[in-house]
């Protein structure tokens, strides 16, 4: 076992080497016992409000298509999670979000299948000898809708049980700040040459703000800037000062959910995002935007536009840095310095759940 891999206490605890940023096995490595072994966010309900409404995901190399099933009477359908790779020759059933599908037709040979994930139809197949479509199905995951927000898992049994991992969240929104209540979806992308653990440690520490994010430190009490630790997430929260245009006044939360989702929950804005590893130097940040509804279900366009540029420019300002600190890490010049246990308990709290993952990454 790798000597740092042993659990550090906070008061005295260094970062993680650069061998597990930039090593080539780290992609798989992270993916068997990570990210299969996890919670995966990969929509909000409103994106998923009628029948054949779907969204595909990539679950860090396992594409996925969540869809809603037919509905049952008045009562929605349910919503499944399944492999987003045909049983035929492993083409893609859907090559992006759709809404009202009928069925789900596999784009390279046709092959129909149900909302159910059953195999309707195959072209062509009549000849085929002991071929059934109805003992054909795509693989299924398991699913918890949460706050309005869709999570699967490809592993559950190794999973953190679902309770476990949003415990105390809805006592701390209550019932005026349920994220179910947002809509009116934006999607906003960012390919980034770090590895994706790079972009989540950067997000856990409100340490740099006054350094690389002048705008955002102008709205944010840094003084008063707090991190709280639960079992399998952490909340850094900050009194929030903005023009009225914007945000107006109240509380920033930043709420991250292990190992690669967070919820950003501003006043009138609800915004995730999904960290999705594309190697072991490059990844993907999807911010997924929604918004307070008025009584018609129409969110305020000015609001919104605000939010969006000031969300692009802090994105922008995080993308520079975490590249350069990749470039760090490959450079073969960095030794593992100490964390600052007053403004870096996030990352202590996420490397010890990763020095876990590891030790227990051959399945012990």
């Amino acid at each position: 076992m790798d000597d740092e891999l042993s659990p550090q206490a906070a008061a005295s605890a260094t970062a993680l080497s650069a061998r597990w940023y930039v090593d080539a096995a780290m992609a798989d490595i992270d993916r068997r016992a990570i990210l299969d072994r996890s919670w995966q966010l990969i929509a909000h309900a409103s994106q998923l409000r009628d029948a054949g409404d779907h969204v595909v995901a990539d679950l860090g190399g396992l594409p996925v298509i969540a869809v809603r099933g037919a509905d049952a009477g008045d009562a929605p359908g349910e919503i499944r999670v399944f492999h987003n790779v045909c049983r035929h020759r492993a083409g893609p059933i859907a090559q992006c979000d759709g809404l009202r599908a009928k069925s789900l037709r596999c784009r390279y040979h046709g092959w129909n299948y149900g909302l159910d994930g059953v195999l309707k139809s195959a072209p062509e197949m009549g000849d085929a000898q002991d071929f059934d479509p109805a003992g054909v199905r795509l693989p299924q995951l398991a699913v918890q809708v949460w706050q309005g927000l869709v999570f699967a898992a490809v592993d559950p049994a190794r999973a953190p049980a679902f309770a476990d991992f949003v415990a105390g969240i809805d006592a701390r929104l209550g019932p005026d700040r349920g994220l179910h209540r947002y809509g009116g979806h934006h999607r906003a992308s960012y390919d980034i040459a770090c590895n994706w653990k790079v972009y989540v440690d950067n997000y856990l520490e409100g340490y740099h703000v006054p350094h690389v994010h002048p705008g955002l430190n102008r709205l944010l009490d840094y003084r008063s800037y707090r991190t709280e630790l639960a079992r399998w997430h952490s909340l850094q929260w900050s009194p929030l000062e903005s023009d009225a245009a914007l945000y107006g006044n109240g509380d920033a939360l930043y709420y991250w959910l292990w190992p690669n989702a967070m919820l950003n929950i501003l006043p009138g804005r609800l915004q995730t995002n999904r960290v999705i590893p594309l190697g072991v130097d490059h990844c993907r940040v999807l911010f997924d935007s929604y918004y307070a509804l008025d009584a018609a279900g129409i969110a305020d366009e000015a609001k919104r536009n605000a939010d969006l540029a000031f969300s692009d420019e802090v994105q922008r300002e995080d993308l520079g840095i975490c590249e350069d600190v990749q470039r760090g890490f490959a450079s073969g010049s960095y030794v593992p310095g100490r964390l600052n246990p007053l403004r870096e308990t996030g990352v202590h709290h996420f490397h010890e759940l990763l020095r876990t993952a590891y030790r227990g990454r051959d399945g012990a």
